[in-house]
């Protein structure tokens, strides 16, 4: 009697499981490898093309100034002194002032939006967020200006220094257009960013794992803080890495509102500058040597945005081991 021969697994047949090197079996399959393969070079050749660029155009002011550019405190197209210490402090002071506000507010109305709030008013919520993040920057500076400056300039910053007696941070007169003012719009304008995405990150979190953790007795506080926030740590930190970033090379919205002006802020509310308004506003009308100073501020920018980026990324591998090890 003969035997019927039999099939191999398919653990045994599939090289993708038995781990043997992908074979092009048939010319689809090269031309599907071939796409690939070509569309991440393109993105890597052009991402090398502008970077580069930007390291060459900034050659002259680096040969000019040195080091200086990073440290030093004067900023003057002029006189051909470029220091942008007090601009890379008015870049980072507008950041953070902004993340203090929208990192709590936008993490609670994420949390509400998915846990809290019925479903009818959720999906006005949703809509509204979606819609406030695609508003042009400049219809925020433009609002900034018209609207809040006066508000800052008459109430807001007239009641912060009583409160502090015109002291640290809040000891300069008045003025509407400030530091404090172009965090504030910032902070307005990262805000939808930090709920959207967090909101999404919330959302996917097994329901099953919310309903479980009430089953056995913990209060819904307990829940989101060791079990809702936890599972969408990963999605959260993403959200605000992003955020920091557009917070970090906003320029229209703040140019409006922050006063351009390169001195080291001295409180908050001084006059600054920050290093995409400076970039945008100087560029016209400016001689080679100052160019290549502003494109000195590009690459000055970007390495701030690569740290941001490298930052969240560590948070992430680190709370995914976290998650792991657990």
């Amino acid at each position: 009697m003969s035997e019927v021969p039999t099939s191999p697994p398919l653990a045994m047949s599939n090289p993708l499981l038995t781990g043997e090197p992908k074979r092009f079996s048939v010319k689809s399959d090269l031309a599907h490898w071939g796409v690939l393969y070509g569309a991440s070079g393109l993105f890597a050749l052009i991402c090398a093309v502008f970077l580069i660029s930007i390291v060459v155009s900034s050659i002259p002011a680096w040969r000019h100034s040195g080091l200086s550019i990073i440290y030093g405190r004067v900023w003057s197209q002029g006189s051909n002194s470029f220091g942008a210490l007090p601009i890379i402090a008015g870049t980072l002071a507008t950041t953070a002032i902004a993340l203090f506000f929208a990192i709590p507010i936008g993490i609670g109305a994420a949390l509400a939006i998915v846990h809290v709030l019925p479903d009818r008013l959720r999906i006005v919520l949703s809509s509204l967020v979606e819609l406030l993040a695609a508003v042009p920057s400049v219809v925020y500076g433009l609002w900034g200006l018209l609207v809040l400056a006066p508000w800052f300039e008459n109430t807001v910053e007239p009641g912060l220094a009583r409160i502090t007696g015109s002291k640290f941070p809040f000891q300069a007169p008045p003025e509407g257009v400030s530091l404090l003012l172009a965090g504030c719009v910032l902070f307005i304008m990262i805000l939808p960013m930090i709920v959207a995405l967090s909101r999404d990150a919330i959302s996917v979190v097994p329901h099953e794992q919310f309903e479980g953790a009430l089953s056995v007795g913990a209060t819904k506080w307990q829940v989101v803080r060791k079990v809702v926030l936890p599972g969408a740590r990963t999605g959260v930190v993403g959200a605000v890495t992003l955020a920091t970033a557009r917070a970090l090379g906003e320029t229209v919205a703040v140019a409006m509102v922050i006063g351009l002006n390169p001195l080291f802020p001295s409180s908050l509310f001084s006059t600054a500058s920050t290093l995409a308004s400076t970039i945008a506003l100087q560029f016209q009308d400016a001689t080679p040597l100052q160019v290549a100073a502003l494109g000195a501020l590009a690459l000055i920018l970007m390495a701030m945005t690569a740290i941001v980026n490298w930052f969240g990324r560590r948070l992430i591998s680190a709370s995914a081991f976290r998650a792991g090890v657990v």
